[in-house]
């Protein structure tokens, strides 16, 4: 997990407009049936729990909800960020009115549930690799306004972060060398060689990543000797065949580039693309298909 991502909890500042927003697209502080049924004066406490087993991520969120937007609730952890928990396992109490509890529990489900799938499904992914010394991560296939929330769940699942956007690092896909392609009228692999070339002529060149599709792509993104090559829907037999040009060119004193793998890797299927010389890949449903953790909050009064 990148320095950015490991300090989000530190950057309320940053986070609270869009906790504020959360809340308000729910109009919490105008719930009709709250105001009309619950007497102010009622307090309660709301037990979360884990109806499912997984990876808890968004604990911070609960408490700040409650130290920013509802002061008088109190919550008490129970389990440590990114742990994972068996089905049933209590998560947090939270006492204080009951009419805040019943405001605040959807906004905090939401969080909660979201971030903790995204972290769970992660660690599935992780563990079907695991032995095989392939690092599992996310993409930029997130949520619209939670990226930077979902790359945090994809770390507390044991994920690595890819770039964070388009400025983090530069990476040459497949709509840049068809545009180069049919702009300068050359085919795919003359486009894959004026790419890298016209990258590396920055000021500051960045880590540079070339998507390829075939082996054509691939020797001539070799040639350019770009910091990670990325295979994209190869399917392991031609990333086997990939991976033996890779080391040719690294037995032919070339750098030996970081070698990704994308496209079409699903649970079921992605130790099968974990071989020896790949060294990490990249599933953009960890964040774009993570299901929602089954996390309920139950409340009874206190006298």
């Amino acid at each position: 997990m990148n320095d950015k991502i490991t300090r989000i909890f530190q950057d309320w500042p940053r986070l609270d407009p869009f906790l504020q927003q959360a809340l308000k697209e729910d109009a919490v502080f105008e719930d009709v049936t709250t105001r009309a049924l619950i007497p102010d004066d009622l307090t309660a406490r709301a037990t979360l729990v884990a109806r499912e087993k997984g990876v808890i991520c968004g604990l911070p969120i609960l408490e700040r909800i409650c130290a920013r937007f509802f002061k008088n609730l109190d919550p008490r952890i129970m389990v440590e960020e990114g742990a994972f928990t068996g089905a049933d396992s209590p998560l947090a109490d939270i006492t204080g009115p009951a009419g805040d509890l019943l405001r605040a529990e959807r906004t905090i489900l939401n969080f909660l549930q979201k971030l903790s799938g995204v972290a769970s499904l992660t660690r599935k992914f992780v563990e079907a690799v695991s032995g095989t010394g392939v690092e599992i991560m996310d993409t930029r296939k997130t949520t619209p306004g939670w990226r930077l929330l979902e790359k945090y769940a994809v770390g507390c699942g044991g994920g690595v972060n890819h770039r964070m956007n388009l400025r983090d690092q530069a990476m040459i896909k497949e709509n840049h060398l068809r545009i180069i392609a049919e702009t300068r009228r050359i085919d795919e692999t003359e486009a894959i060689e004026y790419a890298i070339g016209a990258m590396k002529t920055l000021d500051a060149a960045p880590r540079l990543a070339v998507e390829v599709e075939n082996i054509p792509q691939l020797r001539a993104a070799l040639a350019g000797e770009p910091d990670i090559i990325l295979l994209d829907n190869m399917g392991p037999e031609n990333i086997s065949k990939s991976l033996e040009y890779v080391q040719e060119a690294c037995a032919a004193g070339a750098m030996r580039p970081t070698v990704e793998v994308s496209g079409g890797i699903v649970l079921r299927n992605v130790r099968s693309h974990a071989l020896p010389g790949v060294d990490r890949i990249s599933v953009g449903a960890l964040t774009h298909s993570a299901p929602a953790l089954d996390i309920a909050m139950n409340l009874r009064l206190t006298l």
